[in-house]
């Protein structure tokens, strides 16, 4: 498992899309602050402030989509969205 940190800097590149496994991808959302619903195999995810609801599904394999990681990424970018620092 990839940390947080990790996986935010890969969906920022853009160098991987492709790669990106789904669940890395939802366990980002959620630490972003993105509250989670399933409906079949839609992984819809929002937040308050945030306009936009993100719809996502696996591919076979357990990769993400790679137009959903764009998606995810530009609106990380727009909001400026980051992963909250822990205490020490």
């Amino acid at each position: 498992m990839a940390s947080l940190r990790k996986i935010l800097d890969t969906v920022l590149s853009g160098r991987s899309d492709a790669n990106l496994r789904f669940n890395d991808l939802c366990r980002l959302l959620e630490n972003l602050g993105f509250s989670k619903r399933i409906n079949g195999s839609h992984h819809i995810h929002f937040r308050q402030g945030i306009v936009e609801i993100i719809n996502i599904q696996a591919l076979p394999g357990g990769k993400a989509k790679p137009y959903q990681v764009r998606q995810i990424r530009q609106i990380i970018v727009e909001y400026r969205l980051a992963i909250p620092e822990r205490p020490a």
